[in-house]
């Protein structure tokens, strides 16, 4: 009798074997970064470094609101009254540095908290062009209120977060912890229970309701923690830059960080990473070509955009998946 030779299945990776995978790449990455300042120690290489770093923690912040379906254009907003409520704190509370920064941070959070359940019952273009007004708004406030904000003029001679840690070097490292502490939280978090419950409200919110889950409760506190983390971020940045203004804080920095997350891959954790990389050193890179700076970074973001409709880490992804398709 003749056997018909049939085609094995290809093994499928379990999950815990591709957690373990993602894992140590992660740490390799940690430790690569970690060691780069000893090959690059060059003061310019190590600001943009750490700029990079503070744009990663920004860029991940959204990326957890716009997994529950919503993109909003008025975290750079949230970034500022971190970075206003960090900065006043310490000049005039008089707080310590450290608790100064965890003001800030609690600041962005509680104003998530207060317009959080108004904002996060719209839903797309209307969702689009409210945040769009409050950031507006919040960055107006910073603007007008002179005698606290110091207005257009802003805030300067603030102090260092550590009088040992005004060395560009030192701001590298402390951004860098900074961002892994946020990217464990964020990854750990999509990764859970609570992730999966995330992405079905993005999907279909209704019948995820339906299911159990407390859909506007979620929506929220997942809003409030991503709103927190842009305020870390803006606390970290004042106590690096020592001098803060409104714009800063405007409409094109947070489009700067939704440009992040579509161009790094909206529904993916890496996509952030790679999207801050990209677009933060990309115009570094190009900072010899002024004249035609903006036309070569704008062709740059069409080409990729159009290219990888998932982003970059859609194209990761699928050179990773022809490799293995090649090596089967």
């Amino acid at each position: 009798m003749t056997q018909l030779s049939m085609p094995l299945a290809r093994p499928v990776r379990p999950r815990r074997s591709r957690g373990l995978v993602a894992t140590l790449a992660g740490l390799l990455v940690l430790a690569l970064l970690a060691l780069a300042p000893q090959v690059f120690d060059n003061a310019f290489l190590l600001a943009i470094g750490a700029l990079i770093l503070l744009n990663i923690i920004g860029a991940l912040s959204l990326h957890l609101i716009i997994r529950t379906g919503h993109i909003s254009l008025s975290h750079a907003g949230f970034i500022g009254i971190g970075a206003y409520g960090c900065a006043l704190a310490v000049t005039k509370l008089q707080l310590p540095p450290a608790m100064g920064l965890a003001v800030g941070t609690a600041a962005a959070g509680l104003l998530a908290l207060l317009v959080g359940p108004v904002l996060l019952r719209l839903t797309g273009k209307y969702f689009v062009l409210v945040t769009f007004l409050l950031g507006e708004i919040i960055r107006l406030v910073l603007v007008e209120w002179e005698s606290l904000t110091g207005g257009a003029n802003g805030l300067s001679n603030l102090p260092p977060l550590n009088p040992a840690w005004s060395s560009p070097l030192a701001q590298y490292y402390v951004s860098l912890v900074a961002a892994a502490l946020c990217t464990l939280l964020c990854v750990r978090l999509l990764m859970s229970e609570t992730g999966r419950a995330i992405d079905a409200i993005r999907e279909a919110p209704r019948l995820t309701e339906c299911s159990g889950v407390r859909v506007l409760p979620l929506k929220v506190g997942i809003f409030v923690l991503g709103c927190a983390l842009a305020g870390l971020q803006g606390g970290l940045l004042a106590f690096f830059m020592r001098y803060i203004d409104p714009t800063t804080f405007g409409m094109v920095d947070s489009l700067n960080l939704v440009v992040m997350n579509v161009l790094g891959g909206m529904y993916n954790a890496i996509g952030p990473i790679i999207g801050a990389v990209f677009l933060v050193a990309l115009p570094e890179l190009l900072r010899g070509y002024v004249e035609v700076q903006r036309i070569l970074f704008g062709i740059a973001l069409i080409v990729v955009m159009a290219a990888f409709p998932s982003g970059l880490a859609g194209l990761f992804s699928w050179l990773a998946t022809r490799r293995r398709g090649g090596q089967a």
